[in-house]
């Protein structure tokens, strides 16, 4: 008799540990379903850890990012990385991922413009009215994000040969990985200027603005964001890409100095 309550009761126990296995493999699944991985330009890193915190806030839908420069994203999706969306600092790379048919048709949306400047750091005696003064002998290195991998490097030095300044600048350059890398050879001392975004210039005091380059110097700065055909969560970017241009995240973006496109000014 003890030997058949022993075998009920381990019987029991094991369905209830079976139950509670499903209940915790569902949870489980579900909280992975409400996740979404985005791949983002790393100039954009302030401003969306406050649009994913309100948008985890108001859909539940918890958001991770990898933020790096756009051509190290566009290379580790080409390589088989898993992201559900891709905002790129330029259209180049989002193109190139179109070109492998790595993108859900339909979803491209043009979302941000920005500015590029030249910085120094803030208590320096360097003033210019031209950027041709930058060639000055005291002007010794000047960083700038590698026009192969870092977009704001390419409209550098796009912006640079308007001039006619681009091999005359070679000598100087410092390349940086990305825009915050490039930031940093100025902080901390290493160079004594920079050529990054405006928005850059908000995440430290350190820095001042001396030039600010015209639109017509280089290709238009635009930000597009896409979803990943490869995407396991195609309905939640959708909502993602949506919230990106609603007043919550426009205000964010906006407080962080990028510029907003609306559905017209992003053709």
């Amino acid at each position: 008799m003890k030997i058949v309550q022993r075998d009920a009761l381990a019987c029991s126990l094991l369905i209830i540990l079976l139950i509670s296995y499903g209940i915790s493999g569902c949870q489980s699944d579900k909280q992975k379903q409400r996740e979404l991985h985005v791949f983002a330009a790393i100039s954009l890193s302030d401003a969306l850890t406050e649009i994913g915190a309100q948008f985890t806030e108001h859909q539940d839908i918890r958001v991770h990012y990898n933020l790096a420069a756009s051509t190290t994203l566009q290379r580790q999706l080409e390589k088989g990385a898993s992201a559900d969306v891709f905002i790129s600092a330029s259209p180049i790379q989002v193109d190139a991922l179109d070109a492998r048919g790595l993108l859900e048709d339909g979803t491209r949306t043009d979302v941000l413009t920005n500015r590029l400047v030249v910085v120094s750091q803030k208590n320096t005696k360097i003033n210019i009215e031209n950027i041709t003064e930058l060639l000055d002998t005291s002007i010794k290195r000047i960083a700038m994000g590698h026009p192969e991998i870092v977009p704001a490097g390419s409209y550098a030095q796009e912006a640079l040969e308007h001039f006619g300044l681009w091999e005359k600048f070679k000598p100087k350059l410092i390349f940086g990985t990305n825009v915050r890398a490039t930031l940093a050879y100025l902080t901390s001392g290493n160079v004594d200027i920079a050529i990054v975004y405006e928005t850059d210039t908000n995440v430290t005091n350190k820095v001042k603005v001396l030039f600010k380059f015209s639109d017509e110097t280089h290709s238009r700065i635009v930000y597009p964001a896409v979803i990943l055909k490869n995407s396991n969560n195609k309905d939640f970017a959708e909502t993602f890409l949506a919230f990106l241009k609603e007043p919550i995240a426009t205000e964010i973006f906006e407080k962080h100095g990028f510029t907003c496109l609306s559905p017209t000014s992003a053709k």
